[in-house]
């Protein structure tokens, strides 16, 4: 007969208490080995009483949980005390077949004459911590949920302010476009009533000079004539040009030439179009053979000589200096014409813009914007030094 035998002589009730319970009890003595298991705690386990009685408590924990249990253990008989066991942590059981289930446990000491007894009620709260995993998987599942449906909504407005954004852009093109047609439409207009009623003039003055033999006059409106169909020709290739540019059909492509003999040729095609006492001059530094696009170049060269003889002064020569090392080509158009305002500076490369002091001379306002653009696709830089009534140079460097 064990000590715990003799504890419980004389106590029925409390022997029926311990055999009915629907709690699991196990009671170890001080060296922590089973006395006694009742029939609740064998069913948990799947051990019968004899199985148990007589072995350390920690058969009856899974293995990996043995270490630690030894020691709170220990804490515990040094100062017994009824109390739940392991509160905030997760326990778990071990049963005869080598499975685990989850447990609550509550301790109680009990002093039975000399020696002092452990009381464990054991609990299998498997069904509990189903219901909380599943509760748990609930909750997660619902903030996935929410979390996607929120991704969503803030999807679908970011899809709306980008919308919202392209429309105004979309609007802000339209309304840039329509003042572009009206600017357009004015300036056409203007530009070519101008020289087709003085070529329209000077054709019928020709004509009666001609029947007079007064030369001087006819080779006069002639040179207008030539002045005017010239101006026409600037104006159609710079439409020409921007449309392409708005088309994307201007590429940059590069090929050998010499860039000397190229400036010199376009130096003496524009001659043609300056006064009669305006020189252009010419100056190079450096080799002579580069690969850079030449329809390109002629057209920014074309444009920005264009400018300087029409905004210089005759009598005034017209410089073009061109330099080239490992790596850059730089070119310099100098005139001594009328400048450029610092108000006007700012808006100098906007289409159509016209400096307050230039409206008095033909041009569309397109030239420099085309040129910026061109030297944009040469990955060129542009850059200009000016001082009203004294001169501009424009001068742009291309990367080799």
């Amino acid at each position: 007969m064990t000590p715990f035998n003799n504890i419980q002589e004389g106590m029925t009730d409390n022997e029926a208490l311990f055999q009915y319970a629907t709690e699991g009890i196990v009671v170890v003595n001080q060296k922590s080995e089973i006395v006694r298991v009742n029939p609740s705690a064998e069913k948990l386990f799947g051990y019968l009483s004899p199985e148990l009685v007589g072995k350390k408590i920690e058969v009856l924990i899974p293995q990996r949980f043995a270490h630690k249990h030894e020691a709170h253990r220990n804490q515990y008989i040094d100062n017994p005390h009824a109390r739940p066991m392991g509160l905030g942590m997760d326990l778990w059981g071990l049963k005869k077949d080598g499975s685990e289930f989850p447990l609550e446990i509550s301790l109680s000491p009990l002093q039975s004459k000399d020696e002092r007894f452990i009381m464990a009620f054991i609990m299998d709260i498997s069904i509990r911590k189903q219901a909380e995993e599943k509760q748990k998987n609930y909750s997660v599942e619902l903030e996935k949920q929410v979390k996607n449906r929120t991704l969503i909504l803030e999807e679908a407005i970011q899809e709306l302010e980008k919308t919202k954004k392209e429309l105004h852009m979309a609007l802000e093109k339209e309304k840039e476009l329509n003042e572009l047609k009206s600017r357009f439409v004015s300036m056409a207009s203007h530009e070519f009533r101008t020289p087709l009623t003085t070529m329209m003039s000077s054709l019928s003055l020709v004509t009666r000079y001609g029947e007079n033999n007064d030369k001087e006059n006819q080779v006069k409106h002639v040179s207008k004539i030539k002045n005017s169909i010239n101006n026409l020709t600037d104006i159609l290739n710079d439409f020409l040009s921007v449309s392409k540019l708005e088309e994307g059909k201007v590429e940059n492509l590069p090929e050998p030439l010499d860039i000397k003999i190229f400036i010199a040729e376009i130096v003496s095609d524009m001659q043609s179009m300056a006064a009669v006492d305006q020189q252009i001059l010419q100056h190079h530094i450096g080799v002579n053979q580069v690969n850079i696009d030449r329809k390109l170049l002629k057209n920014i060269l074309f444009n920005l000589i264009s400018n300087a003889i029409k905004f210089s002064p005759i009598k005034t020569p017209i410089e073009v200096h061109s330099s080239v090392n490992n790596s850059t080509i730089r070119i310099d158009v100098i005139d001594q014409g009328i400048g450029i305002s610092k108000e006007d500076q700012k808006h100098l490369f906007e289409r159509f813009f016209r400096g307050r002091n230039a409206t008095h001379i033909q041009g569309t306002g397109l030239g420099l914007n085309i040129v910026a653009r061109y030297a944009e696709l040469m990955n060129a830089s542009l850059d200009f030094v000016t001082e009203e009534n004294k001169g501009t140079t424009f001068t742009i460097i291309i990367p080799l």
